[in-house]
């Protein structure tokens, strides 16, 4: 595999001096000096926040540091990658931090930055809030109650249909243990202007949807113009209120939807930036689960995708851009090529049967990886980088979110997840 030459081929190190801050009785450093707080000594802390200066619309908001590379480089693609990222030494305080995993970036370029420092990840159960309960929003819905009653504490839901919500109101308050009443999350009507009194929003609703046996090509990416009208509405509503908690977008097309989320949130009632709304992180567009597990699926079924069971990754977008690896070990670009037509066609595939594709996008992208977010384990969702949504394996930890970093990404499919940028981009 060849390196990126620019940054690794000189053997060049980057060195700098890093000085230590303390505010709001957070430990800061920075490789820059910064006017205005307070000089200390480094020492041992629970958390050191590494300060850079980042775009403010462009650029992630924090994420926890696995490499000290990530700090030198933090906003690119190559955050993905460790063999890309640049040789960037740090000081003693800081090298112990990151072997530990309590090493927080913190993009200061960013309005409200200092927020980061105050808040303090919430423990026990979460209250999560569904909007729209048609197919995709009660399968859903089904998934959180009967497996998530271990970090659910209530699921609220809302539509404009109150005849739906009615109806599973009364239904999901019929599922239950035996002798064990409390063990699943109960179901709650949530009526609109409370759909932000919660730690998570799931964004489901959907327009324009087409009707099966339609000819359109990419069934995704025609429901970008109606959704994104919707997206817009509830993103300003909770800007408004001041919603701190996670924005779960699961609707076609996810990744572009969740960076409207994140966009419009941060503009004022002029449309003018003041990034007042979400950070970067506080959006996750949930619509790569799906897809490995279409991938895995062809996968079991044909021993020639085998190693993808074992060592197999998906990257990029819900639809056009995703790319599914047969293995990061031993990559084989046909391969990959082929099994990735097949994960990304399935839904057409169940179109031809004659049904909507909504039960494993529901459950895979939407139930099961929300629970694994929610109990701070590895998933695939899309996170902020490169200024767009890139799907990927992550994780949410109370020091950050935290990218997977394998040691070394061949170069054809890192080219792929270059290209899946491109699209997006082109999109917004």
């Amino acid at each position: 595999m060849n390196k990126n030459s620019d940054q690794m081929s000189s053997g060049i190190s980057r060195q700098a001096e890093f000085h230590y801050y303390e505010l709001n009785g957070r430990l800061l450093a920075s490789a820059a000096e910064r006017p205005g707080l307070t000089p200390v000594t480094p020492h041992e802390a629970e958390q050191i926040f590494f300060l850079y200066d980042g775009d403010p619309a462009k650029g992630r908001g924090s994420f926890r540091a696995a490499h000290p590379g990530q700090l030198a480089a933090p906003d690119g693609l190559s955050v993905l990658d460790a063999s890309r990222l640049p040789d960037y030494r740090l000081d003693e305080t800081l090298s112990a931090a990151l072997a530990a995993g309590k090493l927080t970036a913190v993009n200061c370029g960013r309005a409200g930055w200092e927020r980061m420092l105050r808040e303090v990840p919430l423990s026990g159960k979460k209250r999560v809030n569904i909007l729209a309960i048609g197919d995709v929003g009660a399968t859903l819905m089904m998934g959180l109650k009967l497996l998530g009653g271990d970090v659910i504490s209530q699921i609220g839901i809302c539509d404009i249909a109150p005849q739906l919500t009615a109806r599973w109101e009364f239904e999901m308050g019929q599922v239950t243990l035996p002798w064990n009443y409390d063990a699943f999350p109960e179901v709650v009507i949530v009526p609109k202007e409370e759909l932000f009194d919660c730690d998570v929003f799931v964004f489901v609703a959907s327009q324009g949807i087409p009707p099966v046996g339609s000819q359109v090509a990419d069934v995704r990416l025609a429901q970008f113009g109606a959704n994104a009208g919707l997206v817009c509405e509830y993103s300003h509503m909770a800007r408004e209120q001041g919603f701190k908690g996670l924005w779960a977008a699961v609707s076609d097309p996810v990744d572009p939807l969740a960076k409207v989320a994140y966009l419009n949130s941060n503009l004022d009632d002029d449309g003018n930036w003041d990034g007042l709304g979400f950070l970067p992180e506080q959006v996750q567009g949930f619509g790569l689960g799906v897809m490995n597990a279409r991938a895995a699926y062809y996968a079991k079924r044909d021993s020639r995708f085998a190693s993808f069971l074992t060592e197999g990754r998906v990257y990029g977008p819900h639809g056009d851009g995703l790319w599914a690896a047969n293995s990061l070990k031993s990559y084989d670009e046909e391969l990959s090529r082929e099994l990735t037509e097949l994960a990304k066609t399935a839904n057409l595939k169940m179109r031809e049967l004659g049904f909507k594709p909504y039960a494993a996008p529901a459950l895979s992208s939407g139930a099961l990886s929300l629970l694994l977010t929610l109990r701070g384990e590895w998933h695939y969702g899309s996170v902020f980088m490169d200024n767009v949504y890139m799907g990927c394996k992550n994780r949410y930890t109370p020091f950050g979110i935290e990218t997977e970093l394998p040691d070394a990404v061949p170069d054809a499919l890192f080219a792929h997840l270059n290209d899946a940028a491109d699209k997006l981009k082109m999109i917004i």
